[in-house]
């Protein structure tokens, strides 16, 4: 066994397990109940340490993180002495943003000796296709929508704020923020007939924390009168493509992936 399974919430991880040829070591963070999993081991942030020398005693030499996790906040009193060297790293990623606390970590995991996989890497099949999911195909609008929302999300990278935004007429009507797509989605008025568009923002880490949509996307794109779902093709990961194919043709929505229109 050789790589590592750093599995948060939501669908990704076991669908990121189910498409390896051997299974991963799992590693779920304590108290947070994975999905069609079972953790093999458990840790916190105060234990980081330890896990970094049991995943070398179990031969793994590769880790891919996948699933949501929220930001921990670092308990003193829980460290244990293979992690207390690291609460200077710790204290830097905690006050980044994030895509600077995800480079931490990342480089942290590097500087043990493993090798970061990204959910893409372990599992290629999930990464989004060029083309439709489904039957319906993008007007010029939702054309020049999707490319108005590509160019709002790769302005705004600098600010690190999210991977998603709402694009109605050529307008930006709301943009992801830390609370994240679902709440965007939520709190959006006056977009009917608009876009949900997803993709990575500029000079982000590939390795962790792509974007991600699945059916229940579907479902919260039309529930906020939205009449289509934009993704970059090759930059999100698409769970469940069968489904968010079949859920988009039964809302009446359109799943594109575009390839740089």
């Amino acid at each position: 066994m050789t790589l590592a399974l750093v599995a948060g919430r939501g669908d990704l991880p076991a669908l990121v397990a189910a498409s390896r040829d051997t299974p991963p070591l799992v590693c779920g963070y304590e108290g947070v109940a994975l999905q069609g999993l079972e953790a093999d081991l458990t840790y916190r942030l105060e234990t980081l340490g330890s896990l970094l020398l049991e995943l070398g005693k179990r031969g793994v030499t590769q880790v891919c993180f996948a699933g949501g996790l929220d930001r921990p906040t670092l308990d003193p009193t829980k460290l244990d002495a293979e992690t207390a060297p690291l609460v200077p790293l710790f204290m830097e990623a905690l006050n980044a943003g994030d895509d600077g606390a995800l480079r931490v970590v990342l480089e942290l995991f590097e500087k043990t000796g493993f090798e970061v996989l990204g959910a893409h890497e372990a599992a290629p099949g999930l990464l989004a296709q060029g083309g439709v999911y489904g039957t319906a195909w993008p007007d010029a609008q939702m054309r020049s929508d999707a490319k108005v929302a590509a160019d709002h999300i790769l302005k705004m990278s600098p600010q690190d704020v999210g991977q998603a935004c709402v694009v109605a007429q050529g307008r930006v009507v709301a943009m992801e923020d830390a609370k994240g797509t679902d709440a965007m989605l939520e709190s959006v008025k006056n977009a009917q007939g608009g876009i949900l568009f997803k993709g990575p923002k500029a000079g982000q880490t590939r390795k962790i924390d792509l974007p991600t949509v699945g059916p229940d996307t579907m479902d919260a794109a039309n529930r906020a009168g939205l009449r289509g779902v934009v993704v970059d093709a090759g930059d999100v990961l698409v769970l469940h493509a069968e489904d968010c194919a079949a859920r988009a043709d039964a809302l009446g929505l359109v799943f594109w992936a575009r390839t740089g229109e």
